[in-house]
């Protein structure tokens, strides 16, 4: 299955000039999850990246991290915008594009030690994980990796994430 040819264009979503690569398409379709979870899987094993956790990040890194978390067997963490968590959280501030933004993750969350995959649909620009990472040092675990469906080459990312191999299953 092409995952590429199954993620749809959305021009000037959210705001005018993005082109929104949208996966509710890829999601739609019967064996679109199982092939991303399947090749994630596949990527993780060819570069022999162990892992004990999966964290995901709001929201659709949810979607993913958590069908990959239920597939190798593992605990799912959930990283979340602002008052979302009931229980005590850490928290990161970052810089966006067009402001700041802030992250949580429960402080019981991860173990010290726990060897974390971060997982979410799109990797752009690279803030938003290279924001998660920190909460994952916060916890005292450490980086093991990255996995997206889809990272957008031209925003180079992938430098912001240099601490960790990362996996992108579609580049644009």
């Amino acid at each position: 299955m092409d995952i590429k040819s199954l993620i749809r264009d959305i021009p000037d979503f959210p705001i005018p000039g993005i082109l929104f690569k949208d996966i509710t398409t890829l999601l739609k379709e019967p064996n679109g999850l199982q092939v991303v979870v399947d090749r994630l899987t596949t990527e993780l094993v060819a570069k022999n990246i162990q892992i004990d956790s999966i964290v995901g990040i709001e929201s659709r890194g949810f979607i993913f991290g958590s069908a990959l978390a239920y597939k190798l067997g593992l605990g799912f963490v959930l990283v979340r915008k602002p008052k979302k968590l009931p229980a005590a959280v850490h928290h990161v501030e970052y810089e966006l594009e067009y402001g700041k933004d802030r992250l949580e993750m429960h402080q019981d969350a991860l173990a010290p030690g726990n060897r974390v995959l971060i997982v979410d649909d799109l990797l752009a620009t690279g803030g938003t994980a290279a924001a998660t990472s920190k909460l994952v040092s916060k916890a005292g675990a450490t980086l093991a990796g990255y996995g997206f469906v889809i990272e957008l080459t031209d925003l180079q990312g992938r430098q912001k994430l240099a601490d960790a191999p990362v996996i992108s299953l579609v580049e644009y």
